[in-house]
């Protein structure tokens, strides 16, 4: 049994779906990140969760209960659906201590005085900020705060963990350490975790399963590197950094031993072999997706791979980005992004060769 289920959720304003018709089943122990855009109605499915919200058609259950059934009318109220929730803000109350903030789900719920000793004492050993339990809320860096806010979230033992945007107020280097951190936390407990971000390399490094939403939409759902590689259309290739899409024609397509197909195409002054998710007829338009980290450049036309997919081109641009050099080279096929290691350093102007094998290319249906 799932220990989050969603079937064919909406919650609507009036006239505008802010959900519409989301189903979404996410198991026991599994992480499960949400992510899109500002407004696509993530973090009110997340809300509808914690019944936050009410949806207004469709099914939530949590752990086999019914928690909220919008055509009988049934709703459960938050504080009886056992959920520990991270808000981005952390919601720590400065005029408590550590210890006090950690320790309030379990007094509102009435818990022995020396139950609510251990269990804070535990709680905040899981984050590691026992050293910490008596000072003032305040005096914690943003960091702390979250870790706190987490420890909170966990007291109680709650059956399923939502956390919305929780690293967003951190500073990059701070966020990807308490990402991870947090991670393998969560790994180590086992517990089920729903978490919402707009922050694609946070859902990447974090989550068991991705949902890419849009416009209240689920527009795909698979694991961080199956999602990255093999999406299913343009507008879930296009939320993953910048990639390049190249228009193209099939002239063969074949079934491949994992369901996949491979197919032949003939583009703008290129041919090559490409990986799609369904099988298409010779003459199909597609389009291809090549990530620029995927492609590379070679200065004397040589090239290694039998079955790369290669374009002959000016380059244009060439920006050093410390980690990286981001070069622009025009082709037949157009403009081409490409991402090299930092000491590979084309001149402008100069003819190169641009080569990607075609592991890295996968179309999609135009």
């Amino acid at each position: 049994m799932a220990a989050i289920t969603l079937e064919n959720v909406s919650r609507h304003f009036g006239a505008v779906a802010a959900v519409d018709n989301v189903s979404l089943n996410v198991e026991a122990g599994e992480f499960v990140t949400l992510l899109g855009p500002s407004g696509c109605g993530k973090t009110t499915t997340l809300r509808m969760v914690a019944g936050l919200e009410q949806n207004t058609g469709g099914r939530i259950g949590i752990d086999g209960q019914i928690v909220s059934d919008a055509a009988a009318k049934f709703f459960m109220p938050p504080e009886r659906r056992m959920l520990g929730m991270v808000f981005q803000s952390y919601a720590i109350w400065p005029h408590m201590t550590v210890f006090d903030n950690v320790a309030y789900p379990l007094r509102i719920r009435r818990r022995p005085a020396n139950e609510i000793q251990e269990r804070v004492k535990g709680a905040l050993r899981l984050v590691e900020m026992e050293n910490f339990a008596d000072r003032p809320a305040p005096a914690l860096s943003g960091g702390q705060q979250q870790r706190v806010a987490i420890a909170r979230a966990l007291v109680f033992e709650p059956r399923v963990l939502l956390l919305d945007e929780p690293l967003s107020n951190l500073d990059a280097r701070l966020r990807t350490q308490t990402g991870d951190e947090f991670r393998s936390l969560q790994k180590r407990l086992g517990i089920t975790s729903l978490y919402v971000t707009h922050d694609q390399s946070e859902a990447m490094a974090l989550s068991d399963r991705v949902v890419v939403m849009h416009s209240g939409h689920i527009l795909q759902i698979g694991s961080p590197e199956d999602i990255y590689r093999h999406p299913t259309s343009r507008g879930v290739a296009a939320f993953f950094g910048s990639p390049n899409f190249l228009p193209s024609q099939v002239t063969q397509c074949t079934q491949q031993a994992n369901g996949s197909f491979l197919l032949t195409l003939d583009g703008p002054g290129w041919t090559g072999p490409c990986g799609c998710s369904s099988a298409q007829p010779a003459g199909a338009q597609v389009v291809v997706m090549i990530r620029s980290e995927n492609m590379g450049v070679s200065t004397d036309g040589a090239v290694q791979a039998a079955d790369a997919m290669t374009w002959k081109g000016q380059v244009v641009q060439s920006i050093f980005r410390g980690t990286h050099r981001s070069l622009i080279v025009e082709t037949p096929a157009g403009r081409l992004n490409i991402d090299v290691p930092a000491v590979t350093n084309p001149e402008t102007g100069s003819t190169v060769t641009v080569v990607a094998d075609r592991q890295a290319a996968w179309a999609t249906p135009a």
